[in-house]
């Protein structure tokens, strides 16, 4: 008798951690999307200046919408404290990042110099290395991994398996559940979930930027290093290289 009671015991605890533990298969998911944008500039005396009339970070929020291992990820809103001029603040509120994850497909609108991009193409692989440090981000529980990115690029993310689709913000993906926190140190930038909402998603939303001409990836970035050619010459400092590079950087993720 005391066996089956303690066995009956066992599994109903068991049952009850498993109802109390989230999987979340759709939801709305906010993220703080903040950029150092004085360390991506140069030190020329014209950018000198302009730094004295920016702020430190560049500071916005974004919405990832999933549904049906589909998701769309774009921008929302600014922070009101930091006034943005418009030539740092066009391209972001136009860029969209749709993604099937079933098929492993993207699609994605990116503002170039006034224009858009539209991308349609495989998403890129990323090798991740898994760690044992844990955080929580937005209520969930978290384990950081590590993964590179354009051959010398490293990202650090966190993700929890309490949320099923295996994506992230922008092109950023792979792990065994969503990315809730990302860094990239050479970009600057960090990506950091705030809420997650599960009610009321609006699934109608999930959907790819339609448009007569897509462009690949490999082509979209042919296209943009013959553009960058005019930017600059062989005799680049290191400083105005890494501009470059980071420009491209961002444009791929």
């Amino acid at each position: 008798m005391t066996i089956k009671i303690s066995f009956t015991a066992i599994a109903f605890f068991i049952c009850m951690d498993m109802q109390a533990q989230q999987f979340v298969s759709k939801a709305v998911i906010e993220y703080e999307v903040k950029a150092n944008i004085k360390k991506t500039m140069g030190n020329s005396s014209w950018q000198e200046m302009l730094k004295e009339n920016l702020p430190t970070f560049k500071t916005g929020y974004y919405t990832y919408t999933f549904a049906d291992n589909k998701s769309v990820y774009k921008f929302d809103h600014w922070d009101e404290k930091a006034k943005m001029p418009e030539f740092l603040r066009r391209s972001d509120e136009e860029n969209v990042w749709y993604v099937d994850h079933t098929q492993d497909k993207m699609n994605i609108q990116k503002n170039v110099w006034g224009s858009n991009f539209n991308v349609e193409d495989s998403l890129p692989n990323l090798e991740w290395r898994l760690t044992n440090e844990n955080r929580v981000i937005a209520g969930f529980n978290c384990r950081k991994a590590v993964a590179k990115m354009f051959d010398s690029v490293y990202v650090f993310a966190f993700y929890t398996d309490e949320i099923l689709i295996p994506g992230g913000p922008c092109t950023i993906h792979g792990l065994p559940g969503m990315i809730l926190g990302v860094t990239i140190p050479r970009l600057y930038t960090s990506w950091i979930a705030t809420k997650v909402m599960v009610n009321n998603v609006q699934e109608n939303l999930i959907k790819p930027v339609a448009v007569k001409k897509y462009y690949t990836m490999k082509d979209m970035k042919s296209t943009i290093n013959d553009r960058l050619k005019e930017w600059g010459s062989e005799d680049d400092t290191d400083e105005v290289k890494q501009q470059k590079n980071r420009f491209v950087w961002n444009l791929l993720l």
